[in-house]
């Protein structure tokens, strides 16, 4: 039966509704928070894949009742289901993902990273933000339409966005399950809670591990030292080549990409980043640019005697692992040749360099001109009652660009709980603020009216 949207659902009318199940979404919440769902390997797969059943019970329960798991060949199961279209209406694919990074409160937590704790208007544990908000607010917002449904609803909760994703490949093997006219990606956020944000642009991201050695073995600094390359000293030299005077990242050949959407304002960025009192940024351009379009080079490991066991020796081995975040529209394999390129020529008095276990992954070009994208942006801003921004996200989300490519018709939508100022992913003492996650449901569900109305946006 074709469904007639023509019920008047107004923001307050849904908003209040909402507000009646809230109590649901944040015990629900609260529960998932306590399964420790780390996907990276060495980590134990029973809390991953009691996470997987977990979500399909929480989105049969909220109104998607075929939710179920796919097998993904090589990795952790998905979280699939789908309420077809009424005759006409466009399909919606909602996205999340269920992995989370790894925690343990000697990372600095003032609470048990895996227990659930409210405190000041947010609800703090791992994955609070990233990512089981959004499993929450897809849930919730099947759940706000009440049995009526506008459009077409696919649900995709991943298992392995923060570690090597096997969903790529079986997207690019079964496309048709993801055929639909627009993504909504729920992964993504505010730079401050309750100032709305759309995401148009992710860096893609490249990695490698560089070697240095020099000598058989390791060998008296006295006897020895001098004439004799140290292999941490050659290490230091090439990865200070990475970075110009300024602070730009110094490899020839890196893409840029153009940025013109907001700014960051450089007092909210040094608060929010805990620059120290004095020290500068670093870079040219725009706070926004830098952050968002523009490449930078971090050294995220150095493999080198700690001070305590520092010894009078020659080192003769020495390595670091780089990560470099790329502009969106780079094109990740060459990025990473240039990478290593740059790294071997650094390479001082001849000493053996050797770069390895590349892994690298593309950016993302959100397209905004469509009408879905503009009725999420009209919806967003109804809702928050304020000026809709748009930024840039300085993570990779490689899944996005695979579905560009399936689906090249749909548009995206990135959006989400998540925020800057507090939110604190990946890190200690990791919270989302309670009223994002509210305006979030509400607006995700009155988005999906607004599409469905037979005077909404073209198809």
């Amino acid at each position: 039966m074709e469904y007639n949207n023509t019920d008047p659902i107004t923001t307050e009318a849904m908003s209040a509704r909402v507000r009646t199940f809230m109590p649901d979404v944040i015990g629900d919440l609260k529960k998932l928070i306590s399964i420790a769902s780390v996907a990276f390997p060495g980590y134990p797969p029973k809390p991953v894949q009691l996470m997987a059943a977990r979500t399909v019970d929480l989105l049969i329960r909220y109104g998607l009742p075929d939710a179920r798991l796919l097998d993904i060949p090589g990795g952790y199961p998905a979280v699939f289901g789908e309420i077809p279209a009424p005759p006409g209406a466009p399909t919606v694919l909602l996205y999340a993902h269920y992995d989370v990074q790894p925690a343990q409160k000697e990372d600095g937590w003032g609470t048990d990273p895996w227990t659930a704790v409210i405190k000041d208007a947010r609800l703090y544990g791992r994955g609070s933000a990233d990512n089981k908000s959004g499993i929450m607010t897809i849930a919730a917002t099947i759940r706000a339409l009440a049995g009526e449904y506008p459009v077409g609803i696919k649900v995709v909760i991943e298992g392995e966005e923060e570690t090597k994703s096997h969903l790529e490949q079986f997207v690019m093997t079964c496309p048709d399950l993801f055929r639909c006219d627009l993504f909504i990606i729920t992964d993504m956020g505010k730079i401050v809670a309750g100032e709305p944000v759309l995401s148009t642009t992710l860096r893609g991201e490249v990695s490698c591990t560089v070697t240095v050695r020099t000598l058989a073995r390791a060998v008296h600094s006295g006897v020895f030292g001098g004439p004799a390359p140290d292999a941490l000293v050659a290490l230091i030299r090439m990865l200070a080549t990475l970075h110009d005077g300024n602070g730009d990242t110094a490899i020839p050949g890196l893409s840029v990409y153009p940025w013109s959407g907001e700014n960051y304002p450089e007092e909210l960025y040094r608060r929010l980043s805990g620059l120290l009192n004095g020290v500068d940024t670093i870079g040219t351009g725009t706070i926004g640019s830098r952050l968002w379009s523009k490449p930078s080079v971090t050294v995220i490991g150095i493999d080198a005697p700690a001070v305590r066991e520092a010894a009078n020796i020659l080192i003769p081995q020495a390595r670091a692992r780089i990560s470099m975040r790329i502009a969106p529209q780079a094109d990740p394999q060459q990025e990473a040749g240039l990478l290593a390129d740059h790294l071997r020529a650094a390479a001082p008095w001849h000493v053996l360099a050797e770069v390895s276990d590349v892994h690298y992954s593309s950016g993302f070009i959100c397209p905004t001109g469509g009408p879905w994208y503009k009725a999420a942006r009209k919806v967003l801003g109804a809702v928050y009652q304020q000026p809709v921004h748009e930024a840039g996200g300085g993570g990779s989300i490689p899944l996005m660009n695979v579905l560009k490519q399936v689906v090249p018709a749909a548009e995206f939508v990135l959006w989400g709980c998540e925020d800057n100022e507090r939110s604190g992913i990946h890190g200690p003492d990791e919270s989302v603020d309670l009223g994002e996650l509210e305006r979030m449901i509400i607006t995700q569900a009155l988005l999906l009216k607004e599409l469905g109305k037979p005077h909404g946006p073209p198809r």
